[in-house]
């Protein structure tokens, strides 16, 4: 499969991955925990990625495009990063505890990243694409690449 040339492309298909490793996290919790563990930890690592992504590539980007910093998109692009950070840490400390009773807390997340996704695919990402060049894009995921996950030792 070829690279997406949109971050639209990208950005979308990196949600889809990682709800599906949720879904998976989700409907494993109570039959088998370590497969579970191991699924949620992959969506972990992956969201803080993303969101990395997002925070270091992506945003200052479109702000150096549009000129738009204090108040615009971004700024509350990155309050609800902080946001969905707290819901995904929540749920990493029972899973850490072996606990399958997060079902509040994944609720949470959920209702967080159902909102925040439709605003980043229907506004943020179009926009980016359209006040970008190609050859921006193509930096922007070369870039993406030199960032690592951090190893799952190091997320608990």
């Amino acid at each position: 499969m070829s690279e997406p040339k949109t971050v639209t492309a990208f950005y979308e298909q990196d949600h889809d991955r990682l709800d599906e490793l949720f879904k998976t996290f989700q409907q494993l919790k109570r039959s088998d925990f370590p497969k579970a563990k191991e699924a949620f930890t992959a969506f972990k690592l992956g969201l803080q990625r993303h969101i990395v992504w997002e925070e270091d590539l992506l945003f200052p980007l479109w702000e150096k495009e549009t000129g738009i910093t204090e108040g615009g998109a971004t700024s509350v692009m990155r309050a609800e990063h902080r946001q969905i950070e707290q819901q995904l840490e929540s749920i990493h400390q029972k899973v850490e505890e072996q606990n399958p009773e997060s079902d509040q807390e994944e609720q949470a997340l959920l209702d967080l990243l159902g909102s925040h996704n439709m605003k980043e695919e229907r506004v943020l990402y179009p926009g980016i694409d359209r006040v970008t060049s190609q050859t921006e894009r193509d930096t922007v995921f070369q870039h993406m690449k030199n960032i690592s996950l951090p190893s799952p030792h190091s997320v608990g």
